[in-house]
Order: structure tokens, then sequence, then C-alpha cells
């Protein structure tokens, strides 16, 4: 263990973890970046201000690189051997600021003691760039936890885009992004944040990075930037809508304003997504199948879970999809992290109100990935539903539990005959399909489909639409008009279609009287 030098240069990335890209509903082809100024710098045990007048102020737990040998056009592969040292870091932020520096950051990350490091580096000889790991607490309870082997853009990428530009000097520190997890702390929180390697030789950890939140005195002046909030600020800070809302429950939040006003987003970001109840609704009222077929219109032909059936006949399945992947079983593997708090408990640990849990078990239905404990926790937190690619132990208790579930079938046997519970919240492949975490899943009789959710709002509308024209389409076949010209339909049936839509619609005439 080495102990840690005032860096040159503080450069942090925006988005780098899968799980955290799903929750701001994009998904960057490319890593970008901004500065930190020293002044920032605090080590573990100290405190950290929020100041007065704000109210979102933000953790964010992360890997963070040291560079030993000074890098200048180094190349991808070269990247991870001029990191000297990995520590533990939080970026913290203040929502409030956002708006001030339009994507520089400056304000709402380069307050005093909003980068504290430590509370020791490990020096990385020995330890590969995807052998890390990075959790955090809040108050003893863990909220953040992932590994460096899920990254959009691995530390040696990092390195060698960043030396394109300019040069990375012995010193210098690279926050690596944080996962899922991140959200609002308050005066009298104490924030946690330990880096280990757990598999390397003797577990190196750099210990836990200790801040306590403390609540500012000093008000901005009439001069600069004020702090401004809105919902958006507010729901994003926090992580979403629902955790929003539960830490207005427990007085730890403010309530929402519908009548404030979005200001500009920044460079960097954009709005983040949300399944909103009329998006939910509209996607419940319409077929997978016609779902799939808009898809297919738009280049998507792999987004079928396949293989996979209700437990109960007649369920749908609406909601974002969180993830659990499984490993081939393996006895040294299960007994190192198959017991104890292992990644499945923690993911029906975790999972949301109406959120879908969406199970990688590379197609093996011979043995259970779910049982009655298990969905019963799920449906006390509000889940969705679950979909698994594998199969379902205890299989008629769990029918007998009401929440929804999409399976390969039953399965007395448990996980360790064929798996090992591996990780949470990563991209996953499931029945052949990709899910990434915050994907949008559809289940009905016909199967399960995965919606990006950039393309939502114009697959539901267009499905929505579709399946109008259909049920027309059915009810003229019911009145004996033969299919022929009328399914699909021909140009005269659409003519007459869209007159009978749209009398309907503006309640000139019946439907039944517009034919």
């Amino acid at each position: 263990m080495t102990a840690i030098s005032k860096p040159g240069k503080i450069i942090a990335v925006h988005l780098n973890y899968p799980s955290r890209a799903a929750q701001r509903g994009r998904t960057p082809a490319q890593p970008s970046y901004f500065l930190k100024p020293q002044s920032s710098l605090a080590g573990t045990g100290g405190t950290i201000e929020r100041p007065a007048g704000t109210e979102l102020l933000a953790f964010e737990g992360e890997i963070a690189l040291v560079i030993g040998e000074p890098a200048r056009h180094v190349s991808p592969d070269e990247g991870w051997a001029h990191v000297a040292a990995v520590t533990a870091a939080n970026d913290f932020g203040l929502y409030d600021l956002r708006a001030a520096d339009k994507g520089s950051n400056l304000r709402s990350k380069g307050g005093d003691g909003f980068t504290p490091l430590g509370p020791v580096a490990i020096p990385v000889d020995g330890i590969g760039q995807g052998d890390w790991r990075v959790r955090t607490w809040v108050n003893g309870e863990l909220v953040q936890e992932d590994t460096s082997d899920t990254l959009l853009f691995d530390f040696g990428r990092l390195v060698a885009d960043l030396s394109q530009h300019g040069t990375l000097e012995t010193g210098d520190v690279i926050l690596t992004g944080t996962p899922a997890g991140s959200s609002v702390v308050v005066p009298g929180d104490v924030v946690e944040v330990e880096v280990d390697a757990p598999g390397a030789p003797g577990t190196p950890t750099t210990g836990r990075l200790v801040t306590t939140v403390t609540q500012g005195s000093v008000a901005f002046g009439d001069f600069g930037s004020k702090p401004a909030v809105d919902d958006l600020q507010r729901i994003e800070a926090w992580g979403s809508g629902e955790a929003h809302a539960a830490a207005v429950a427990a007085g730890r939040a403010t309530p929402l304003d519908a009548a404030s006003t979005v200001p500009e987003a920044s460079d960097d970001a954009q709005p983040p997504f949300e399944l909103t109840d009329a998006l939910r609704a509209q996607l419940s009222s319409v077929a997978v199948a016609t779902l799939s077929v808009a898809l297919r219109k738009r280049g998507y032909h792999d987004i079928f879970i396949e293989g996979v059936v209700a437990n109960h006949p007649g369920d749908r399945i609406v909601g974002r999809a969180r993830t659990l992947r499984f490993i081939p079983a393996r006895p040294d593997l299960f007994a190192s992290y198959g017991g104890g708090y292992n990644a499945q408990k923690r993911a029906f640990d975790s999972v949301g109100a109406g959120e879908v849990l969406v199970v990688d078990a590379r197609g093996e239905r011979g043995t259970g990935t779910v049982g009655d404990v298990l969905a019963l926790r799920a449906k006390v937190r509000g889940a969705a539903g679950i979909v698994t690619d594998g199969g379902v132990r205890d299989f008629d208790a769990v029918a007998g539990i009401d929440i929804p579930v999409f399976s390969r079938g039953a399965h007395p046997s448990v996980l360790g005959r064929r798996h090992v519970p591996w990780e949470t919240d990563v991209t996953i492949a499931c029945g052949g399909a990709a899910v990434q975490p915050g994907d949008v899943i559809v289940g009905d009789g016909d199967g399960v489909i995965v919606i990006p959710p950039h393309l939502v709002a114009e697959v539901a509308a267009e499905a929505a639409a579709q399946d109008a024209a259909d049920a027309w389409v059915a009810e003229r076949v019911a009145e004996g008009e033969p299919v022929d010209g009328l399914f699909p339909m021909n140009r005269a049936w659409r003519e007459r279609y869209e007159r009978e839509r749209d009398a309907a619609a503006s309640g000139a005439l019946p439907p039944e009287e517009a034919r």
C-alpha cells in the first residue's frame, strides 16, 4: 500500500458503467471528461459541506487511477501499464448548480472537499484492469457495488484516449465513473467508499474512504449563478422517481413541484427516459406480436426472449429491466460466490417497484433460478415481474404468488447444480436477446420482448395504432367479409377504415353508424 500525493490533474469520466448509463437513458459511444480542481481534494475522515440554500448533494463512489510513468500517444493496449496504483474516490456533485457552467461541472463538482481520495493506494503490479471492485455505503447500508470488468471503456482505453490530447503525468488521477446507486445525501449522513481486488493474492483493499456531510451556513451572494432546482434534477439526483418519493416519505427530500420549469439541458446531459404511467398503460394494451413487428421495421430482429412462458395463463408484464447473471457451475467459484449475500439475493433485495428482474441462466433449464421465497421478495418490493431463461423451483408455490413469472418451466434442483450467481445490473443475454439495465420489457401469451428505451414511445404509439386497425379488420371478418384485400388492407379498405376512425374520434358519428 502507498500514500497518495497531490495530483497535478484530476480528470473525471462522465458515464462508464452500463448500470449508470441505463439510469441516464443513454449509452455513450465514446468517453467524455471534465476536470476537478486540486482544492476539491480531501482525505478520509473529513467532512463535506452542503452549501446553504441547496438540497441535492450527491455521492458517486468510484475507482481512481493514479498515473505512474507519464503517458503521451499510447495505445489502449499500453494504457494500463502507465497506471501505478488504484485508490477509492468519491466524486461528489451538487445538482443545484449543474446548469451553472453548461457541462464543465466546475461549480457543481469543484467545491472544497468534493473529491475525497484514499485512504491508501494499491499498487497494480500483478492485478489486471478488470479485477477491481467498488462499493459504497451510506449510513452503513450498501448502496453501490460493481466491478471494473463491466466498464464501457476499460482503464487502458481511458489512459490512451486522454494521452492523445495531452500528457498524463506521474501522480495525475483519473476518476473512472460511478455505477448505478448514486443518490442524494443530507447533513449527518456518513458515506464510505472502498475499492478492492477480491480475486487478487491477499485481497488488497484501500480501506474505507469516510466522509461526513455537514450543513453550510454561508449563503451564495448576489453575484454569479445561484442554485436552481426543478423536478427533473430532483428525480435524476435521487436516481429515480420511486427513490425520490421514498426520500420524501422519510423526510429526507423536498417534494416535487409540478409547476417548476426545467432548464435547458447541459451539453453533456439529456433528460433521462422515464417509463411514465401513460406509456406503461399503452404498452399494456398492445400485443407483443405487434410491438415485435414495429421493432423489426426498425432493424431490431433479435429482441425476443426465446422459450419462456408465463406461470399464469393470460399474464402480462411491463417494466424496466434489472438484470442478474449466472455463470456455469464450478465448485471453487460456487464456494466463493454462491453463499452468503450473493448476487442472486442482492438482485431480489434491490429490484424496485414496477421493475422486471431479468435473469441470464444461459438457457439452462436443468435447475431452478427462482424459488418461492425470492418470488415473494420481488412481489413485496413491488416488482412488475420476473423473466428467466432457466427453470423455476417450487413451481406450484411460485404460481400461487401474485407476480408474473416467465420461465422455461419447472425444475426441483438448486443453483449449485448448474449455476453460480455472479453479478447484477450488467448487460446480459436472456433467451438469445441482449438485455441492458433500464431496457423496457413487455410480455404476454406470445412471449417476452426487449425494447431499447429510446424507441419505446414511437414503437408503442405505432403498435397501438396497428392493434386498433387489426381489431377493426377482425370486426369486418366477423361480419362475413373475406380476408382477400382486407388483411392486409388494400387502398379501398384503408380509406374506409381511416374515415370511420376519424369520424369516431371526432364524435361526428358513432362507429357503427359511420360504416
